[in-house]
């Protein structure tokens, strides 16, 4: 599981300890701490959505909410504003529990979540969905025949590495296909760099898990991101406070 919630709700500096520990790299708790693997520091806050705060905490100093119960929850306003667009074979990258791969099969689309997190995949199947478990970046059913690769809550981090994700999902595309993607806000730009997930203790403190590479990009820094990766922008728009790009291959 890689999502992050990109809507701007509870983002704040984290403590000035945390950040230090998560940029430097010094040892901070283990894995153990979250019933989780190193492979998989998303499996906990999927398997125990009632437990105190998960956080992503970015390098730079910010952390972000994990909206938990909403990857739980039905799909909300905006991301059936999503499967509305997705007029045919739909891979929902980095599925989560699968609230959106659930979403497509109800609106009629053939739709499969793909997930690095055994949990989440596990998850996914429990609510009638189809969902493989691997790395998006490995071989995967029908590539080259998807109508649509949807990449939602912040899953344009998966990897670190925004153009090498694109180009991922531009190769998994039938001609005329489209990658929607989840953005931050304008203004914040690209950042590439390291997150670890971390969970809420006592006193406000956070247990931070191993570090992965993550990134951000915001509606504005979308378009050359995409352009390096073959891709135009065909549209960006809003649903509420968060904000989505539809993007087509353009070579």
């Amino acid at each position: 599981m890689n999502p992050v919630d990109t809507a701007p709700v509870d983002t704040v500096p984290v403590d000035t300890a945390a950040a230090a520990r998560s940029s430097s790299g010094l040892p901070t708790a283990p894995a153990r701490a979250y019933d989780e693997s190193p492979a998989d520091p998303f499996a906990a806050a999927l398997a125990d959505h009632v437990a105190p705060g998960r956080w992503l905490v970015h390098g730079d100093g910010v952390r972000s909410r994990l909206p938990v119960d909403r990857w739980h929850g039905p799909a909300e306003p905006a991301v059936a504003g999503l499967v509305e667009r997705c007029a045919g074979p739909t891979l929902d990258l980095g599925c989560g529990p699968g609230r959106l791969t659930v979403a497509l099969a109800r609106a009629g689309r053939t739709a499969v979540g793909v997930d690095v997190s055994a949990t989440a995949v596990r998850l996914t199947r429990a609510r009638g969905a189809v969902a493989v478990h691997g790395d998006l970046f490995g071989p995967l059913p029908g590539e080259g025949r998807w109508a649509h690769a949807v990449l939602i809550d912040g899953n344009i981090g998966i990897g670190g590495e925004p153009v090498a994700l694109l180009r991922r999902c531009r190769d998994l595309l039938a001609p005329g296909g489209t990658v929607l993607v989840e953005l931050e806000p304008p203004g914040a730009g690209l950042w590439q760099g390291q997150a670890r997930v971390a969970a809420e203790q006592r006193a406000g403190r956070l247990l931070l898990g191993p570090a992965f590479r993550w990134a951000r990009l915001d509606a504005r820094a979308v378009h050359p991101v995409a352009d390096a990766a073959g891709l135009a922008v065909r549209d960006v728009f809003r649903r509420g406070r968060r904000w989505f790009g539809e993007l087509a291959a353009s070579r």
